[in-house]
């Protein structure tokens, strides 16, 4: 589609990824790896721990109903806080970034969500779970959101975009797999608050590689982006909230924007407000072991690193928009389905389910992201800000309403069958997205 961009950024990738000395006599000249993928290992480790918090409401649920007798309704109005605030946070921390630097910006987030998670330990009320859950981790863990990722990969590639983001979202799955069955272990074995103290550990580990090998701009170095040619470090930004918003103000007045936020929104609600939140409770309804249903949802993450990394390839190479519609209409199919299949103990149509709905996790961040950067150009980080924000109010809805719903109903069906509704409603408003024909020259990994 591409072909003569992609080779010729790719050619200019090869020139800036080696370093050439001279050789001794016999010996071949080495080749060096290119600082942006440091950068980008860094920033896959950073999202690793930030996956930490991530993984414990849903393991949270059952714990605080039977300790203090809130309501799971309660308990997931403070998830929904956490969800709609990692969302909101994310498009002012991406301004944030242009103004104060990425490395600083989330060595501040990390020690956020690290204080919100220890502090947890000693509440006794709700409205504590609320701050500390909701309030802390939410803003922490918004601040180092996709937009983060988004940031990265625009500064320091422009080949290889799409492989780059899949990647760096398949963090998050990394990190539910490593932290989701150690954290259900260390839940039934010792208790929720543990649990939360390991979290809040994990992110404070990472904090010292952040601020020695996360650098803000390839130009601190000295350096060209990957794929690119060599450009001065912009002057910070300042306004940033201003600018945020200024951003939004622009963006919402095209249609290519409210179709992305409202698919965004209903992968979300499909995602980490329904199966990451509700999963492992309602698995449990069905007289599932917390641990197992734990592990099933680790094993997504399993798939959805393969899913994300693939997805991102073949958004280098295919019609994101197309990309979406199959993802979303597979979703939908694949929820129908999963009321039939949770059982007492794990089946064979329950890891079918597993793998299929974990290759399809979160494959419509790259070619999401790529529809951004296509449509709105410098923009396309805090626009896709914006974008996340509208995902993580879709999600927060869900685990609010998932709850109530098993409140009110006694069981979680409803809400599976809703969400499947809701994804074929996506993968339509994924093909209506107008195109935006790039000019000769522009660079490669767009979709």
């Amino acid at each position: 589609m591409l072909s003569d961009v992609t080779q010729t950024t790719e050619s200019a990738a090869r020139d800036d990824d080696r370093q050439v000395t001279p050789a001794a006599p016999g010996r071949r000249s080495r080749r060096r790896v290119h600082r942006a993928w440091i950068v980008a290992v860094v920033t896959f480790v950073t999202i690793i721990g930030g996956a930490a918090f991530n993984s414990l409401p849903g393991l949270l649920i059952d714990p605080l109903h039977t300790e203090f007798g809130w309501s799971r309704g309660e308990i997931g109005f403070a998830v929904s806080i956490d969800m709609a605030l990692y969302g909101l946070t994310a498009p002012f921390a991406a301004a944030l970034m242009d103004r104060f630097g990425i490395r600083r910006v989330v060595v501040a987030a990390l020690s956020v969500v690290a204080a919100g998670a220890l502090t947890s330990i000693w509440m006794t009320a709700s409205w504590q779970l609320m701050l500390c859950w909701g309030l802390l981790v939410g803003l922490g863990t918004g601040s180092m959101a996709m937009a983060f990722s988004a940031t990265v990969t625009n500064r320091w590639f422009v080949a290889r975009r799409g492989l780059v983001t899949g990647i760096l979202t398949a963090a998050g799955a990394s990190g539910q797999l490593v932290f989701l069955p150690l954290c259900a272990w260390i839940v039934a074995e010792h208790g929720w608050r543990p649990a939360s103290v390991t979290v809040a550990l994990a992110a404070l580990v990472v904090v010292p590689f952040v601020w020695l090998l996360l650098h803000d701009h390839p130009a601190d170095v000295g350096l060209a982006p990957y794929g690119g040619s060599y450009v001065e470090k912009p002057a910070p930004t300042r306004g940033a909230a201003r600018r945020a918003l200024r951003v939004l103000t622009d963006a919402a007045r095209t249609g290519p924007f409210w179709l992305l936020a409202g698919t965004f929104a209903i992968c979300g609600a499909s995602t980490n407000g329904l199966i990451r939140t509700h999963f492992v409770p309602s698995a449990h309804d069905h007289g599932m072991p917390i641990t197992a249903a734990a592990s099933l949802l680790a094993v997504i993450g399993v798939f959805d690193v393969i899913g994300t990394v693939f997805s991102g390839w073949l958004t280098d190479r295919f019609d994101a928009r197309r990309l979406l519609a199959v993802y979303y209409a597979l979703r939908g199919v694949s929820l129908l389905f999963l009321p039939m299949l949770l059982a007492p103990t794990v089946h064979p149509p329950m890891v079918f389910f597993i793998v299929f709905y974990g290759l399809d996790w979160v494959a419509t961040v790259p070619p999401t992201l790529a529809l951004c950067r296509e449509q709105y150009g410098e923009d396309s980080a805090i626009v896709f800000g914006w974008v996340l924000a509208s995902h993580q109010v879709g999600a927060a809805l869900v685990a609010f309403l998932g709850g109530v719903a098993r409140d009110v109903f006694g069981s979680y069906d409803v809400v599976w069958y809703a969400s499947g509704a809701l994804c074929a409603m996506a993968a339509l408003m994924a093909l209506v997205i107008r195109r935006v024909r790039e000019p000769s020259g522009a660079a490669a990994g767009l979709g």
